[in-house]
């Protein structure tokens, strides 16, 4: 950024816009917009009532800072640290998946299962927390809800729990570094309502096709689903029948192709009532959901 000049802020906005531009952001105006305001504190609402306000000299320096990683491709969510999901504000780091719009989707079925089919105090397992975005955003949108949430990366889970302590949902929301539900209370495992997750996914040959931004900084581990991005997905099959309560609901986001696949291996796998598929805000294939079918007399 050029130096002795006054920056406002409207001269700071239209300037980033150009830069990030150049550099092939594809929504320079966004990325320029919540960077100013994680530097000012401003909300994105409130730098266009503050047109005319000069950034002070720390402002300017830290703005430099975050305009340089963001024009190196940095993702948005790492430079500022923070993006919204749903109903909550979550912190994000290096090293740990950015949650994505269709997963607000994937929220939607588990919450709807909730409403319909279970009792006051359901109690819902999450395998592969990341950020928390799930598991915290279920707890806080149905009060009485007891969420179990696990992830293999220590990292995270030191990033699920920040977010959990920040929402005070820390007596609501158990987290459990451990391979799928291997940490898992035992007891607990047959008293679930839901099982719900957004595993790795992306198929193996389709993830060096990746956006640069993707690809070059969010976890392969929280990416690769293997050869047809069912991996994970199979794992988390065979171990739900052990972690539901008849009734409970089975609810995965997975790769748009995949879907078909998962629904027959559900249907495969017997003891189900027919999975369906759920598509996602942009009108793609991406959760399979299926009840576990009670026995009769249940």
């Amino acid at each position: 950024m050029p130096a002795q000049q006054v920056w406002t802020i409207r001269r700071t906005l239209d300037w980033t816009r150009g830069y990030l531009e150049r550099k092939g952001d594809e929504h320079p105006r966004l990325s320029a917009e919540w960077l100013l305001s994680a530097v000012t504190g401003l909300s994105r609402v409130e730098l266009y009532v503050n047109f005319d306000e000069p950034l002070s000299a720390d402002e300017l320096a830290r703005m430099h800072a975050l305009i340089e990683r963001r024009g190196a491709g940095e993702p948005l969510q790492y430079v500022t640290g923070e993006m919204p999901f749903r109903h909550i504000v979550l912190t994000c780091a290096p090293g740990v998946l950015i949650p994505r719009p269709e997963t607000e989707v994937l929220v939607d079925v588990v919450l709807e299962h909730l409403d319909a089919r279970c009792a006051e105090r359901p109690l819902v397992l999450e395998l592969g927390c990341g950020t928390g975005c799930i598991a915290l955003s279920i707890a806080s949108e149905r009060p009485g809800t007891h969420v179990v949430a696990s992830d293999v990366s220590p990292e995270a889970i030191g990033l699920a729990t920040r977010n959990r302590d920040a929402l005070e949902l820390a007596d609501v929301v158990d987290l459990v570094e451990c391979d799928l539900a291997a940490g898992v209370d035992p007891q607990l495992m047959g008293t679930f309502d839901v099982l719900v997750s957004n595993p790795p996914y992306i198929p193996s040959a389709i993830v060096p096709t990746l956006p640069a931004e993707v690809a070059a900084h969010e976890p392969a581990l929280a990416l690769d689903g293997g050869a047809d991005g069912l991996d994970v997905f199979r794992r988390i099959l065979e171990l739900a029948p052990r972690a539901l309560a008849p009734g409970g609901l089975l609810a995965c986001e997975l790769f748009e192709d995949s879907l078909g696949t998962a629904a027959a291996l559900v249907r495969e796998q017997g003891g189900w009532e027919e999975p369906r598929i759920v598509q996602d805000l942009t009108h793609r294939d991406r959760i399979v959901a299926a009840v576990r079918a009670k026995a009769e007399g249940e």
